[in-house]
């Protein structure tokens, strides 16, 4: 997916553009090699959805006419420890998808460019430098058919849009430059996820229902419909926690899930896909914009620079964020200043890295440098997410932060703050949860 939005915006300032990746793609819908995670569930935030609608007009209507599921943030089911979160009407569309699909959607718009080509099922076996090693000039690659000699395609300028599995910083430190500063968040998460064929259709008007994880409640679940009676279930697990990959044993894990409609809609089908087990040992940030020194014509992007705990959800979104900031970069008209580039996109990483590792450093078992900062936002971001279980504005508000449209600190705001606090005088009301078709209020009587 990054390279594809990268692509599309180098696209408007070269006359060819080469995408070149080890699997096939062109045409493929099922879960590829190289992207070991589409098999799990994905959701597209707000802020992602309306950045493919800029890059590729019409875009909405591409995925509705691809039957994928369109819902308000604030009116899919979220629970905390069992508590249903305040339903908030926020305007700001979420898209349950299988990632295969939208993936081939993305690139079936890119693929249409004229001036963008695709060298598939080859391996880049490293980078091609001028004589000084200060500037890149392009790679060297492999075919994987038969016995292809190694070939050097020449570039302007070269983006390393690999993902987690990305060597850049072994070729930066082979030809002579520092590695980027890491910044690592242990979580030890899992996914097992199963594709259901559902017909009943138990997911009221396509509402998600996301149990979330908690230190004190630390398994959760994503479960949506994609598509016609197709349905993803993953279940998470942080810490090393997982599901099992048998259809009995992946059943119970949903049966010791905080909610019960999970399992009810699951208990007793058969999967059509799974239970596939993924594992995310850290998140990681790279800080290239604090190196000295970087070669010119050489960019890197997505999750090479940054991968997130995948439970937020902000991964294609950063991306689209971060290929809009190349764009603005590209209509100077010079080829983009590595230093400046890495300087910009940080501030685009910034809230999702502070949401999302932040969030996790609640966790006291989760190694990870906790600041002083982190430790005082995640006091009261407990808060926030105790107040959204009265407090419908507050679910909105904490929507828009997690939809990547407004930073954190609007959560910080004088009205959010009054509420958090009238909120945290509320004590919830002893009940049991209410069947899948009927939504909990958790409102006591005043």
């Amino acid at each position: 997916m990054t390279g594809l939005l990268f692509a599309r915006v180098l696209s408007e300032s070269y006359a060819q553009v080469t995408i070149v990746d080890r699997d096939r793609l062109v045409g493929v819908t099922s879960p590829r090699r190289g992207v070991p995670q589409g098999v799990h569930a994905h959701a597209l935030l707000a802020r992602g959805k309306q950045i493919l609608d800029e890059l590729f007009p019409g875009f909405t209507e591409d995925m509705k006419s691809a039957g994928m599921p369109m819902v308000d943030m604030g009116e899919m089911h979220w629970y905390l420890e069992g508590r249903r979160l305040q339903n908030a009407r926020t305007g700001l569309v979420a898209v349950t998808i299988s990632r295969p699909a939208l993936e081939n959607l993305v690139r079936n718009r890119v693929a249409a460019l004229p001036n963008v080509e695709f060298m598939e099922e080859y391996d880049i076996t490293g980078v091609v430098t001028t004589p000084g090693r200060d500037r890149v000039t392009g790679i060297t690659v492999q075919r994987h058919a038969g016995t292809s000699e190694e070939e050097t395609l020449h570039a302007d300028l070269v983006i390393d849009a690999t993902g987690r599995g990305s060597r850049s910083v072994q070729w930066l430190t082979e030809l002579g430059y520092q590695a980027p500063d890491e910044e690592r968040v242990k979580i030890g998460l899992s996914y097992t996820t199963c594709e259901f064929l559902l017909p009943s259709r138990p997911l009221e008007n396509d509402w998600s229902e996301i149990p979330l994880t908690s230190p004190t409640s630390p398994r959760g679940a994503f479960f949506g419909r994609v598509n016609g009676d197709r349905h993803i279930l993953s279940l998470t697990g942080m810490l090393g926690d997982h599901a099992p990959t048998d259809i009995e044993g992946f059943q119970e894990y949903a049966k010791s899930l905080p909610i019960p409609y999970v399992y009810r809609a699951i208990r007793g089908v058969e999967p059509e896909a799974g239970p596939t087990l993924t594992r995310f040992p850290a998140s990681v940030r790279r800080r290239y914009e604090y190196l000295p020194a970087f070669p010119g014509g050489f960019l890197v992007v997505g999750d090479a620079v940054c991968s997130f705990n995948p439970v937020y959800g902000q991964g294609m979104t950063v991306a689209a964020l971060e290929a809009l900031t190349l764009r603005s970069h590209l209509q100077r008209g010079s080829l983009p200043a590595a230093k400046r580039f890495f300087r910009d996109i940080s501030t685009v990483i910034d809230a999702p890295w502070g949401i999302a590792a932040g969030g996790d450093l609640a966790w006291p078992e989760v190694e990870g440098k906790r600041t002083w900062m982190v430790k005082i936002m995640n006091a009261y971001m407990a808060k926030v997410m105790y107040g959204m279980l009265f407090d419908s504005q507050l679910t909105g508000a904490f929507m828009r932060v997690a939809g990547l449209i407004d930073p954190p600190q609007a959560l910080l705001r004088p009205a959010n703050l009054l509420r958090v606090r009238r909120a945290s005088k509320r004590r919830l009301p002893v009940s049991e949860p209410s069947a899948l078709r009927q939504p909990t209020n958790l409102t006591p009587s005043l």
